[in-house]
């Protein structure tokens, strides 16, 4: 029987200095790795994490279109945002909204449209 596992987005970014400023400064995810083909001003392929959460930025062509959406599930919802909100960060305040679907969602755009929406359950009872 075979059996699947975690999955990893790929995100096409167009401005490397902003995606690192939007997923590193403010989003709190650290650069595991990174690769350029012939080094120098070659476009970017590089690997973010936060957490169990794993995402793939590149600014190769073809990598993925710009615009995408994914889900993160994340738990204290509430304490990531306080985080978020307390940096000041003059391109995104997100708030947070109850989904008809039973879940708490905050979305924010990355600077190249991308939509991450990081979830968690309605607790019971509310």
């Amino acid at each position: 029987m075979y059996t699947l596992s975690r999955v990893t987005p790929i995100l096409r970014i167009f401005d490397e200095a902003k995606a690192r400023e939007f997923y590193i400064d403010f989003l709190g995810f650290k650069v595991d790795w990174e690769h350029r083909f012939e080094g120098g001003d070659f476009p970017v392929y590089m690997q973010v994490s936060l957490g169990d959460c794993v995402l793939h930025l590149s600014e190769h062509y073809g990598d993925g279109s710009p615009g995408a959406s994914i889900r993160i599930a994340v738990r204290d919802l509430d304490g990531y945002q306080a985080t978020l909100l307390a940096k000041e960060f003059k391109y995104a305040r997100p708030g947070i909204q109850t989904m008809p679907w039973g879940t708490r969602e905050m979305t924010i755009r990355d600077p190249s449209s991308n939509r991450l929406s990081f979830e968690e359950p309605v607790a019971a009872g509310a």
